[in-house]
């Protein structure tokens, strides 16, 4: 029997779409407002879902206090009140979109649970815009 569990987190951070060997106006079709050159910020949900078996000694799929500590040390602490483009290392050479970052997110994530547990991640850049990845 799987279940899944689910731990919602909050990050505040900016960035600018944009892609470097282009100049401003192609930048500013594709990306529109979001190629600012002064950057934009966005107020991120992230929820974090782990699938897998209930442990019989515990009850657990995963220890929820270990899961928020997890996302606060991995995630929160690297994203929140950045500037993804400048300060966050995954960035460097790939633009922030929602995409990208569940993905990053993801990949930061992956290592730290349980090969034998089901990982999956949602991102809303919006209360109406979101993206979903489970690798």
């Amino acid at each position: 029997m799987s279940v899944t569990v689910s731990r919602k987190a909050h990050f505040n951070a900016a960035h600018r779409l944009y892609r470097p060997d282009w100049d401003d106006a192609a930048n500013e079709e594709v990306f529109g407002k979001c190629a600012n050159p002064y950057y934009h910020g966005h107020n991120y949900d992230l929820i974090v879902h782990v699938t897998g078996t209930i442990d019989p000694t515990t009850g657990y799929v995963v220890d929820m206090k270990v899961l928020k500590d997890l996302i606060k040390s991995e995630i929160e602490d690297a994203f929140d009140h950045k500037n993804l483009n400048e300060q966050v290392p995954e960035f460097k050479n790939l633009i922030p979109t929602a995409e990208n970052i569940v993905v990053v997110i993801w990949d930061k994530l992956r290592p730290h649970i349980d090969s034998d547990k089901k990982l999956a991640v949602t991102l809303y850049e919006t209360p109406r815009n979101y993206v979903h990845y489970e690798g």
